[in-house]
């Protein structure tokens, strides 16, 4: 008599109640995945083998986790990240590199993305001297400096003139409405960021004949007019090639002084209807403070300035393994490589291939069923009942053998 196969069974039903209650005391942790216990018969080691052997009861092959989606859920965190699809993000804390679905972010003192542990979120990082996303990818660390200030160097200005306006008679003068048809106004800014206002004043000389006046904070610019416009009659487009001109914006000496501007006039029409501004603008700005971050679908860490201007600083990256069944849990919802799971696949934008895209602002919950874990608990239960039971009757078996005179 063996009481092999009931101990057996009482040991993988332990473990099982020990696997269904970690899983539900982690069906509220973000990112959390569910395991689960897969069982394997167990025979002794023989030579050849015997048709008639009895199994000796069940092993426990693997406690393996299970990867699927878990539900998505919405934060008001704009550093909070979502996975929705296959992926991890790469983690690095004091050098190791771990992979995690958790993507409840922070900024750390130093300005690195950093998780609930204060590991470092890689990612690719803004080159200095480009401006642009460099192709290395290392911490991902963000900057609270000033943005500076940028000259205005390029206007554009679409509009509708009225084909139907008259010739004004009088000598073209900006503090007379009645010596031009219509104005527009934009701020340039100069080359340390101070704003002033730029006046454009159309004047319609003929049919289909136009002039383009412009002043620098109501001062009449130099070489007006700035641009004289024909259009085509019957189809009342511009005709006038090049639809730009360059002038000179006179910016005062102690603010950087004079700075040269292309206006583009090429989306420009004549119809008969009223004068509308299809389309204003122009490339300066002024300086600006830090105002706050967020992270985009496409995983790019954008800073948002006072001056209404955002800037890409960083972008998250994701990668993925050919087994992740195979990784070993760490705690801290983390997970390091092993040899059955293979090394990590290059990391690579959210969306690119078979990874999956980003959720900002969204946490992916546990993957946890309860409604499930708890039947299970129950199945679990009297299984371990079972087995008890089999190793009681083993045990009156035995007795009534001892007992035999």
């Amino acid at each position: 008599m063996s009481f092999q196969q009931g101990l057996s069974g009482l040991s993988a039903a332990s473990r099982t109640l020990d696997v269904i209650g970690n899983n539900i005391a982690n069906s509220g942790t973000v990112g959390a995945k569910a395991s689960r216990v897969e069982f394997a018969d167990a025979f002794a080691n023989a030579i050849g083998g015997s048709a008639g052997a009895v199994a000796l009861g069940v092993t426990i092959a693997s406690v393996s986790q299970q990867f699927t989606q878990g539900d998505i859920s919405s934060t008001s965190n704009p550093m909070d990240l979502a996975i929705d699809g296959q992926g991890f993000f790469q983690v690095s804390t004091g050098g190791a590199m771990s992979y995690t679905r958790n993507g409840q972010f922070r900024l750390d003192s130093q300005g690195y993305l950093v998780t609930a542990q204060g590991g470092r979120v890689q990612g690719k990082v803004v080159d200095p001297v480009t401006g642009n996303l460099s192709q290395v990818t290392g911490d991902i660390k963000t900057s609270t400096t000033t943005m500076a200030p940028k000259v205005t160097g390029q206007i554009g200005v679409g509009t509708n003139l009225d084909a139907r306006a008259t010739v004004p008679t009088v000598a073209f003068s900006p503090t007379d409405a009645a010596t031009y048809n219509n104005v527009v106004s934009s701020s340039v800014y100069s080359p340390q960021g101070q704003a002033h206002t730029l006046g454009l004043f159309y004047r319609k000389t003929s049919d289909n004949t136009w002039d383009v006046y412009g002043t620098f904070d109501g001062t009449a610019l130099a070489g007006n007019p700035v641009q004289t416009m024909a259009f085509d009659p019957a189809s009342g487009r511009l005709t006038t090639t090049p639809a730009t001109s360059t002038i000179t914006l006179p910016f005062p000496a102690a603010e950087g002084g004079n700075a040269t501007a292309t206006f583009d006039f090429s989306k420009t029409t004549q119809f008969g209807s009223p004068f509308i501004v299809n389309e204003l603008s122009q490339n300066g700005y002024g300086p600006g403070e830090l105002a706050g971050f967020g992270v985009d679908a496409e995983g790019k860490v954008l800073a948002r300035y006072t001056n209404g201007r955002t800037e890409v600083q960083a972008s998250v990256l994701l990668t993925n393994f050919r087994n992740p069944q195979g990784l070993q849990a760490i705690g801290g919802n983390q997970w390091v490589e092993t040899v059955s799971s293979g090394s990590p696949n290059q990391l690579q934008s959210p969306g690119t291939g078979i990874l999956g895209s980003l959720r900002p602002s969204a946490l992916e919950q546990s993957n946890v069923e309860l409604t499930g874990e708890l039947v299970n608990m129950i199945t679990a239960q009297r299984v371990y009942q079972a087995n008890a039971q089999t190793i009681r009757a083993q045990d009156q078996l035995l007795q009534t053998i001892v007992n035999l005179r």
